[in-house]
Order: C-alpha cells, then structure tokens, then sequence
C-alpha cells in the first residue's frame, strides 16, 4: 500500500480539520490535541458529507441528521439507529509533510 502526500502540518492546526482526496476516496484528516487522525468523510447512514460537519475535539457531526463519530476510531458515538464503523486511514507526518495510506486499515467490528 502507499503513502499519499495530502497537506503541511501547517494547514491542520489543533482541532480543526481538512477534507482530502487519497485514489477515490474522500477523506477527513483531524487534529485532535495534536495528533492527526483520517477517517472516511462520507457518512454511511445516507452519504452525509461529515468532512463539512463540526470538528468537536475527537468528534465530528453529520450536518445531514447529526450521526456523531469519533474519529480516532470511527465508532458511532450517537445516533438513533445502530451505523457501521467508518474506515480509518493510517497517517505520518514526515518532515511537516502529512500523508495518508490509500488503503484504509482493517475493519473496526460494529
């Protein structure tokens, strides 16, 4: 699997977030008390946008109807339904240089 260059450290300071494009995936990248997290930015409930949600310290909203997920996980923390894991992606930081694995690692069980 490879690494993909996405963003400086620079453009993700604590608690905010950057939505990136790794192969076809879209993907949300989030500075949680400085460390950098990537999780799946397309909701699995009905393909809310999550990476144009609110970044709230680990947890981000769905702006369509407010699934709310950890992202150093991607379990569902509230919803009224039971919702699948999102895909978290592996990151590194290189030299101030951010990169994302185009795979996302294995599973997380439900």
């Amino acid at each position: 699997m490879a690494m993909v260059e996405v963003c400086k450290m620079a453009d993700l300071p604590v608690g905010k977030m950057k939505s990136v494009t790794v192969g076809e995936n879209r993907i949300l990248v989030a500075n949680v008390e400085g460390k950098l997290h990537a999780m799946r930015a397309i909701c699995n409930h009905e393909g809310g946008p999550l990476d144009e949600g609110e970044l709230d310290h680990n947890q981000i909203i769905c702006p369509w109807h407010g699934a709310i997920w950890d992202v150093t996980t991607g379990k569902t923390i509230w919803f009224p339904m039971k919702l699948d894991n999102e895909p978290l992606y592996a990151v590194k930081v290189e030299n101030e240089t951010v990169y994302v694995e185009t795979e996302p690692l294995k599973e997380l069980s439900a």
